[in-house]
């Protein structure tokens, strides 16, 4: 029985770590492909998987919490408002970032001002974060469908 404990416990830990490289990888097409969003970590390689554990738990613990919230006017828009949460989710990564000095920007907020086009690069990093994380996720076989992984 110990046996069999560890293997979970083993697995469990490489499904994080997995996840979390997974989000580091998300977190660097974002910075890519998306005018606005910055990450200066320079050689210090550990503030990228910082970002990208923080990244994981807002995503893990945060976000059901705020969709449960906005179920009724989500089942309004049809499915708009998931949208603007993933949005809000990396406009507050970038707010933990600039609290822990780890250099992930959106247009140079939160340090300079709140604009629109903060908003708009969130919403663009939110989209390119989730496709590549998606794909990463089912190419890994770290997605569940209905319980069983794909």
């Amino acid at each position: 029985m110990p046996a069999r404990i560890a293997a979970a416990y083993n697995a469990g830990v490489i499904d994080i770590l997995v996840k979390i490289a997974i989000n580091a990888v998300a977190l660097l097409a974002a910075v890519e492909l998306v005018p606005g969003i910055s990450f200066d970590f320079g050689p210090d390689w550990w503030k990228l998987l910082l970002v990208a554990l923080i990244l994981g738990v807002i995503n893990t613990y945060l976000r059901p919490i705020v969709k449960l919230l906005a179920l009724p006017i989500n089942l309004l828009t049809m499915g708009l408002v998931g949208l603007v949460i993933n949005t809000a989710m990396v406009l507050l990564l970038a707010v933990a970032s600039d609290q822990l000095r780890l250099g992930f920007t959106i247009r140079g907020w939160p340090v300079h001002a709140f604009t629109i086009e903060v908003v708009w690069a969130a919403f663009l990093a939110s989209i390119v974060i989730s496709m590549v994380a998606l794909v990463l996720s089912v190419a890994f076989g770290q997605k569940r469908v209905l319980g069983v992984r794909v």
